[in-house]
């Protein structure tokens, strides 16, 4: 006989470097995992990217839906819900900050990023998404290649964390937060509005335990809030594979 679903616990993940590589499709194994998973308690993933890059990243058929393969969605830091594959949340970046501010912001960035020399530079420096907007030093129309060549020279130089030094030195009183996100860039949204804000969705449903695994945990990390918030229970993983051995410790002891 199966065992019940226990719908008091909840397991929140970030995309990636916790259920996939950056960037990269999610691995046949961690796929199935996470749909054993789901058969014991609620799954919820959130990410600091658009639905679409979810989505590429987490379904391995042109049939898959994400919002209706897990139980909750976020997109954009939970900026974007879905809970049972309906939106049930949807903030305006342009319309709670305004042109200005974010202009101002832009306008610093492209300067900054004019005087630095890196192994590569591409197109697509700034992505505006409906909640937040990427900075990518690097350019996201990078190649494979090219992400992996920045991600060792960020590694070496602290090229981003100097770079969002800059720009909460330059914007102080902004309201806006400056995050390391993902290999490649920086995230730029108001205050609050970082991965603990996924977690009013998730309260709603009255869970006793809520799980969070993500990489980016260290302060200035973009999952450094909800990892440290006093409604989840934090566990900073490495990688995918770190992941699944966290979860099976966990979950899969019998």
């Amino acid at each position: 006989m199966a065992s019940q679903r226990d719908t008091s616990t909840i397991c929140i993940f970030d995309v990636d470097g916790t259920l996939t590589a950056p960037r990269l499709k999610i691995c046949p194994d961690m796929d199935e995992f996470l749909q054993k998973l789901k058969r014991k308690v609620p799954v919820a993933l959130v990410g600091g990217s658009d639905l679409v890059k979810i989505e590429e990243q987490m379904t391995l058929t042109k049939n898959e839906t994400v919002t209706k393969k897990f139980d909750y969605v976020f997109s954009e830091n939970g900026l974007v819900a879905y809970r049972n594959g309906e939106n049930v949340g949807q903030q305006d970046l342009l319309k709670y900050v305004g042109e200005e501010k974010l202009q101002k912001v832009i306008n610093f960035a492209m300067k900054y990023m004019s005087d630095i020399t890196l192994p590569a530079k591409r197109g697509t420096f700034f992505e505006f998404r409906s909640s937040m907007i990427n900075i990518c030093p690097v350019g996201r129309s990078c190649s494979q290649e090219e992400r992996l060549e920045f991600a060792a020279y960020d590694k070496e130089h602290n090229m981003r964390q100097k770079f969002r030094a800059a720009l909460m030195k330059e914007f102080p009183d902004a309201g806006l937060v400056f995050a390391i996100g993902g290999q490649i860039s920086i995230d730029v949204y108001p205050e609050g509005w970082d991965k603990t804000f996924c977690l009013q969705f998730i309260e709603e449903g009255n869970y006793q335990t809520i799980h969070f695994f993500g990489d980016k945990t260290d302060p200035g990390g973009n999952d450094h809030e909800i990892f440290s918030d006093s409604r989840t229970i934090g566990h900073k993983v490495t990688s995918p594979e770190d992941t699944m051995k966290q979860v099976k410790e966990l979950f899969f002891k019998d």
